[in-house]
């Protein structure tokens, strides 16, 4: 519904926030048929599946990891165009525009790609049955060779250590030119006590960015701490099922959150937006206006064929 509304461009955004928000939801919503879907729920239930064999496993983990990161590195694009939007109005015009827009979203679509490929080659097949692999195993040069260490530490290091730090970086100081614009705002009305709906207007600014902040934070923690278990009890990442290991559990429940951020940004980014809220409440309501006109007209034409008699 998210994708419908947007596309419709009736919420009162610029394009270029439209074209932001509307990959985000996009992005989003191919982690959810990758991740969830396809990984979770049919690795769990429908193990017998083409979804099991190694190939499919393989290309899988490369689509998640590619729509992660694409989630969270447009949340951070996105996050740049409204600090230059707010705090730099020299270079708004050139950077705040349809084009960039399109252009940073194609670099970070393409370069999430890339950077994940090399994953494909760090499973092997768990076993082979009549000639055919199934499920993945994670190589144990995965742990000890430098190369895989070194990708490891910068995978973890661009997505998400790199995208939290810029996020609240950036969101800090658009907090300060708010808050600073306000100040000004307020000295230069004085005694006026009629209601500032500019003022209003940046609190609820800073309200959604702090939550913007948070929101990352505590969602994406658990994915470090997991990291950082991971390389210095040297225990390595699991690719079973084993639902009584705490260890498993640990990992579930970081994979959990991680995913949870994905559905996240369309809370924070959209539905906090009022003519989202009423564009919502239409495509809701749009079904139950048509059925009820199919109930009525019926009935209608019975009344008008009986006056006419």
């Amino acid at each position: 519904m998210a994708i419908i509304i947007l596309s419709r461009g009736r919420c009162g955004l610029s394009r270029c926030i439209t074209y932001y928000l509307l990959m985000i939801v996009v992005n989003d919503f191919i982690v959810i048929i990758t991740a969830v879907i396809l990984n979770r729920i049919g690795g769990i239930y429908f193990r017998d599946s083409v979804l099991s064999t190694t190939p499919a496993c393989m290309v899988s983990t490369m689509l998640i990891y590619a729509t992660r990161d694409g989630s969270v590195w447009l949340t951070v694009a996105f996050t740049i165009d409204r600090f230059i939007a707010i705090s730099c109005q020299r270079l708004k015009t050139r950077y705040c525009t349809e084009k960039t827009a399109l252009l940073v979203i194609g670099g970070v679509t393409v370069m999430s790609c890339i950077k994940n490929v090399p994953f494909c080659f760090t499973y092997k097949p768990l076993y082979t049955l009549d000639g055919t692999s199934w499920f993945c195993d994670i190589k144990s040069a995965y742990y000890t060779s430098p190369v895989w260490q070194a990708y490891d530490w910068m995978d973890h290091i661009l997505t998400p250590v790199l995208p939290f730090f810029l996020i609240l970086l950036l969101n800090v100081l658009t907090i300060r030119h708010i808050r600073t614009a306000s100040r000004a705002r307020r000295r230069l009305r004085g005694n006026d006590n009629c209601a500032d709906h500019e003022s209003a207007n940046r609190r609820r600014s800073v309200v959604l960015l702090f939550t913007i902040s948070m929101s990352f934070l505590l969602l994406w923690v658990t994915y470090v701490s997991h990291f950082l278990y991971v390389r210095i009890t040297g225990k390595g990442y699991f690719t079973g099922l084993d639902f009584k290991n705490p260890d498993f559990i640990f990992q579930e429940v970081t994979n959990m959150f991680q995913l949870l951020s994905s559905c996240n940004n369309v809370f924070i980014y959209a539905v906090s937006q009022t003519k989202f809220q009423e564009d919502l409440k239409t495509l809701l309501m749009c079904r139950f206006t048509i059925l009820t006109g199919c109930l009525r007209c019926p009935k209608e034409q019975k009344l008008a064929h009986f006056v006419s008699q």
